[in-house]
């Protein structure tokens, strides 16, 4: 038997177990997961936490947490005209705090910038621009108004200015993997993948009007939306939507201090994380760390997006997914994360010694072609 066969039988026995025993499972997955019979799928569901380990709770789980889904959208996503099939008792024009309608319009403006980032997400692979086999049906069997993309087509709204204000919205810069023209909607009775993740961030939004949509979460929620929704079982690529909004919140749960810019001094803020890579570099490499302070190379300049987006934007999405495993199933959280990034800079030291301030600060920008195996074979060196 293959050591592959030898992980998945491996993985397979752990996940039939009637209380799974999560030590073990981070233990397995940190070192990969197998690509096959949607393990991933599960086994991420359960180190965010959406699923407990015992295994006769899961049915009653997922079909509670749907349900609350589905009534997310009926109060959320349906114009205020429609909800319930009731009659109009708000007017449109009205402006008043209390109006249904007037959050509606207000709403279009985050709306606007979460259509704008979908309709560019995971470049590298086609499966967000193609038809999901599961549309909302609620969406897709009335009126177009319904689908979030056409409240803020072109001709109604101008772009917002989204910027990072307090405990509002940010716009994170040199997001670089992104289609060069726009994703199209499908035709009526149909959706898209990236019409989907719209609707799972434009309700995370509403739900959390403290911090609201965030320009960077749609490369957050990319990848776990692909993992669900290309999960070999049917039911739970049906229910691959709200499955993906209960994961994504838990994950931003973890990592929403990333995001907030009051928080960024805090234990859990980015620039303390930016700290920590630093200190880690220094002690692990003290040529690259001082060639890169005398180059006044902080940072900010590179490592802010590693961090942020878990370095969704640095490599091909296969690598992102791999990455994720190891992440997700560090106990410490976010350890790992840490460690990648001084892996990435210390596997470049030959360049970045040689270089001048602006090759280095292009080197670490975009950051080169590498095999993933060497870079976290790296990582977990750094202890």
């Amino acid at each position: 038997m293959s050591l592959y066969k030898i992980r998945v039988a491996g993985l397979e026995d752990i996940l039939q177990q009637d209380e799974i025993d999560l030590k073990e499972l981070r233990n397995f997955c940190f070192y990969g997961i197998p690509d096959c019979s949607g393990l991933r799928s599960t086994c991420w569901k359960l180190l965010l936490g959406y699923l407990g380990p015992k295994r006769d709770t899961w049915s009653a789980t997922l079909a509670k947490k749907r349900e609350l889904y589905k009534q997310f959208i009926e109060e959320m996503v349906i114009p205020p005209g429609e909800q319930n099939g009731a009659a109009c008792v708000d007017h449109p024009l009205s402006d008043g705090p209390e109006s249904n309608w007037n959050t509606f319009f207000k709403d279009n403006e985050v709306l606007l910038q979460i259509d704008k980032d979908v309709r560019r997400l995971c470049p590298d692979i086609s499966f967000f621009q193609q038809a999901t086999e599961f549309p909302c049906e609620s969406v897709v069997s009335h009126n177009r108004e319904r689908k979030l993309h056409v409240r803020v087509a072109p001709s109604t709204l101008s772009s917002a200015n989204v910027e990072r204000k307090g405990l509002g919205m940010t716009k994170i810069n040199l997001i670089t993997k992104r289609a060069i023209e726009n994703y199209q909607a499908m035709d009526a009775g149909q959706e898209a993948h990236w019409e989907v993740v719209e609707r799972i961030l434009f309700l995370y939004a509403k739900l959390n009007p403290g911090q609201g949509y965030v320009q960077g979460m749609n490369e957050i929620i990319g990848p776990i939306y692909y993992v669900l929704a290309s999960d070999p079982n049917v039911e739970y690529r049906q229910y691959a939507e709200a499955d993906c909004f209960f994961c994504f919140t838990a994950l931003m749960g973890e990592i929403r201090d990333f995001f907030i810019k009051t928080l960024d001094e805090s234990e859990g803020g980015i620039k303390f994380m930016m700290a920590r890579l630093s200190n880690m570099l220094k002690d692990k490499d003290p040529e690259v760390w001082n060639r890169l302070r005398d180059q006044e190379l902080y940072p900010q300049y590179y490592s802010f997006r590693w961090l942020t987006l878990l370095l969704s934007q640095e490599f091909p999405l296969p690598d992102v997914l791999r990455i994720w495993d190891s992440v997700f199933a560090d106990e410490k959280r976010y350890d790992f994360l840490v460690k990648v990034c001084c892996a990435m800079i210390i596997l470049l030291r030959e360049q970045i010694l040689d270089n001048d301030f602006a090759c280095n600060v292009k080197l670490l920008q975009n950051f080169p072609p590498m095999d993933i195996k060497v870079v976290l074979r790296k990582a977990t060196s750094l202890e």
